[in-house]
């Protein structure tokens, strides 16, 4: 009786955890989760409103990741490089911000000073260092930001 319970239970379990394990399984090592790519206000290249356009990635693994050489990109191929040793905990998020700001584990910055994503509809491009597409979001031209 015992053994029956047991298989009874085991196939039960098989079957409703074998769904969330193969959904996991097809979830990106870096997931790109949220575009900011029409910032609030007008567009006046200030770098608060470049800093306000922005795109969140995601590490969606049980272990830490290393960035060097990972890139971000858009349609018309501007490119952010993760430079130098840039770990991405399990779990965490790093949100990349258009314009100029300092580093830190949890924010990086572009650079740039102009915007990089377009109102009227773009992509983003997560790619490893071997420059394999991680992961992709677009959206079109409505709204002001989207969830990927």
């Amino acid at each position: 009786m015992r053994l029956r319970l047991f298989v009874l239970v085991a196939a039960l379990l098989g079957s409703v955890l074998a769904p969330a394990t193969a959904a996991q399984a097809a979830a990106p090592a870096v997931q790109i989760t949220k575009v900011y790519y029409n910032s609030p206000g007008s567009d006046n290249r200030s770098n608060s409103s470049l800093n306000a356009e922005y795109v969140t990635l995601k590490n969606t693994t049980r272990g830490t990741l290393n960035l060097y050489r990972w890139t971000l990109r858009d349609k018309s191929n501007h490119v952010y490089t993760f430079t130098g040793t840039f770990y991405l905990g399990a779990g965490k998020s790093v949100t990349i911000h258009t314009g100029r700001g300092s580093n830190s584990a949890a924010h990086r910055y572009w650079g740039s000073r102009a915007y990089i994503w377009n109102n009227t509809g773009d992509a983003a491009y997560v790619r490893n260092a071997s420059g394999k597409t991680i992961d992709s979001c677009s959206w079109g031209s409505k709204g002001s930001y989207t969830n990927c």
